[in-house]
């Protein structure tokens, strides 16, 4: 029996590391709803937006600091360290990713906030929900892959969809009557909400591997 393969017989430490992921997972989820908030809210709440996404990624990466420190303390993980580590920092980067897209809408203060900044930041929120189904699926794994594999597709496809909204925003964005600052805001939040998007992506595809290699 190899000790580090996923879901083997564990010593009650090391199921630790779910919950934590599963924290981790409700973090993007938090991020996610407030950013979307953001393009129904006025100026004062559009702050208090901001500030919870600020707090949401303060506490990612306290728990990404937990996620590493157990990993040097503990012998039996549940899947190799080295992915437990590229996961927990994955979703470090989507948190940082959807943080800096708040923070540049609230320092920019742009004219409008466009529907298709708005439809961006849904594509956030829903596919960080898949995300977290997913996580919340690990400790499945072995018997059922099935859930998993749907979530990531799911995020996939939702990734596709930012994909056309983002050409379009920026056609949107060249084509319209604005001066050459406010262009240059939207643009720098519109590529934010798209590198979000990438981020949650990228986290997904992770995941797919984690299934390949252990389900």
């Amino acid at each position: 029996m190899k000790i580090n393969t996923i879901f083997n017989v564990f010593t009650p430490k090391d199921v630790k590391f779910f919950p934590m992921l599963d924290e981790m997972a409700d973090v993007l989820v938090e991020g996610a709803n407030q950013l979307e908030l953001i393009f129904s809210s006025s100026k004062d709440q559009i702050k208090d937006c901001c500030h919870r996404i600020k707090d949401e990624e303060v506490k990612g990466d306290k728990i990404t600091g937990r996620i590493s420190r157990a990993l040097n303390d503990t012998f039996i993980t549940p899947f190799d360290r080295e992915d437990i580590h590229a996961l927990s920092d994955r979703m470090d980067d989507v948190i940082d990713t959807i943080n800096r897209s708040a923070q540049k809408i609230m320092l920019y203060e742009p004219n409008i906030l466009p529907k298709y900044m708005e439809r961006m930041a849904v594509i956030i929120k829903q596919s960080t929900h898949e995300i977290r189904q997913a996580i919340n699926e690990l400790p499945n794994l072995r018997k059922n892959d099935k859930n998993i594999r749907q979530y990531c597709k799911q995020i996939k496809t939702w990734e596709r969809e930012a994909d056309v909204i983002y050409d379009e925003g920026i056609i949107r964005i060249f084509h319209e009557k604005m001066n050459t600052v406010e262009l240059i805001k939207m643009k720098e939040i519109l590529f934010e909400l798209e590198m979000s998007v990438n981020k949650i992506n990228q986290t997904g595809k992770f995941l797919k591997t984690i299934v390949v290699k252990y389900a």
